[in-house]
């Protein structure tokens, strides 16, 4: 994944200048959903059928209490300095991934107790209405919000997930809650900070401004900065399954893995360091996620973005090929979104949303009145309706 664009992103126009208040917007991205197919769409999608497909980012989810980059509160609106870990820093820095694993043991319990929000259950009550083909997501969050609401409906995890851990040598996976537990036994000192943090309410909020209040920095994807903080004396495992049988190395030699007395992975070892399963920056994504992410936007005739300022170019050059198929593009985001200038050029006159929209607009505020307005009830995975937002 390439390093993301953090310059400042100009104001949205709003398109049509109807959408910019919710009941408007709500009105614009139900023209925009139940238009039929663009008749100047390249290649048409594989049904003839009108087929969106939904991009998200992090902006959906900040509903659910994480913190996103972008936005009001964004870390790169907040944090002009903050430069998140590269791939290459990672795999070749031990002391780099001790401050890493460091600080995202201290950010994993908030991420891991969050849930889907309303906007999240509206994405599924809007695929089971037809109205979107498939999912594809940025959002690297813990338990994959997307996947589970919807499991019908297809979700790509563009960037990976972090409720799992790859192994760098074998590419065997092992679950996040299972290394957390492992960090804690490891690291009593932090384990206990980490209870007196939680017990004090110094992690009841992903707000940073919250945060810095009680002396802690937060960035997303549970990074939590302590100033000053001994991140040199964090320990955390090897792999199990190069522990046990160590792999063959690409000269065929056999790699080593050695740990300390509590289990702690070595620096003396050649192989067994465990990765999160996202794809960190400076990181390729993997080929056949490439090859989904924009098969699913050939067969789409429409691409709707919501939550995303498309700041990374793996989500950018989607809507870039969106845009080259002549398909109609919808935003839904709250501030710019990185060249949407572009994607909304020669707009016919009348233009209700059926060719295109830009709204300005949080997504748990919008979606729940939208299927509101397409459909009878928004339901949650019990079974129960969930209070509908009211438009407008």
């Amino acid at each position: 994944m390439r390093i993301p664009y953090t310059g400042s992103l100009p104001p949205p126009t709003i398109i049509p200048r109807s959408a910019n208040t919710p009941t408007g917007a709500i009105s614009a991205i139900a023209n925009f959903l139940t238009a039929p197919p663009s008749p100047h769409l390249k290649v048409n999608s594989q049904d003839g059928e009108a087929q969106t497909v939904l991009l998200t980012g992090a902006g959906i989810s900040v509903a659910s209490g994480l913190a996103d980059y972008r936005g009001t509160n964004g870390t790169y609106t907040l944090n002009k300095t903050y430069r998140p870990i590269y791939f290459n820093e990672f795999t070749s820095n031990h002391e780099a991934r001790k401050r890493y694993w460091a600080r995202s043991f201290l950010g994993w319990t908030n991420l891991h107790r969050a849930r889907p929000n309303i906007a999240h259950w509206a994405v599924k009550s809007l695929g089971e209405m037809g109205w979107l083909r498939s999912v594809i997501t940025q959002s690297a969050y813990v338990d994959s919000f997307h996947p589970n609401c919807h499991p019908d409906l297809a979700t790509i995890e563009l960037h990976g997930y972090l409720r799992a851990l790859v192994c760098l040598s074998c590419r065997n996976h092992l679950s996040r809650a299972s290394f957390q537990t492992s960090l804690s036994n490891l690291n009593p000192t932090w384990a206990a900070f980490l209870e007196e943090m939680l017990e004090a309410g110094a992690l009841d909020t992903e707000n940073p401004e919250e945060r810095r209040a009680k002396g802690l920095k937060t960035n997303p994807d549970g990074d939590v900065d302590l100033p000053d903080a001994p991140y040199s004396t964090f320990r955390y495992p090897a792999c199990p399954t190069c522990l046990a049988n160590p792999p063959m190395l690409a000269d065929g030699t056999r790699a080593r893995v050695t740990v300390d007395h509590d289990g702690a992975w070595s620096s003396t070892s050649t192989a067994g360091v465990l990765k999160p399963a996202v794809v960190m920056f400076g990181e390729s994504i993997a080929a056949d996620i490439k090859t989904a992410a924009e098969e699913a936007v050939d067969s789409a005739s429409r691409i709707l973005v919501i939550g995303s300022s498309l700041a990374t170019y793996s989500a950018w050059r989607l809507v870039k090929k969106a845009r080259e198929r002549n398909m109609p593009i919808g935003v839904l985001n709250l501030g710019g979104v990185r060249g949407e200038d572009g994607f909304f050029v020669d707009m016919k006159s009348g233009n209700r949303g059926e060719d295109g929209f830009r709204c300005s607009q949080s997504a748990d505020e919008i979606l729940p009145g939208l299927v509101d307005r397409l459909g009878p009830t928004l339901a949650n995975t019990e079974g129960s309706k969930v209070e509908n937002v009211e438009a407008g």
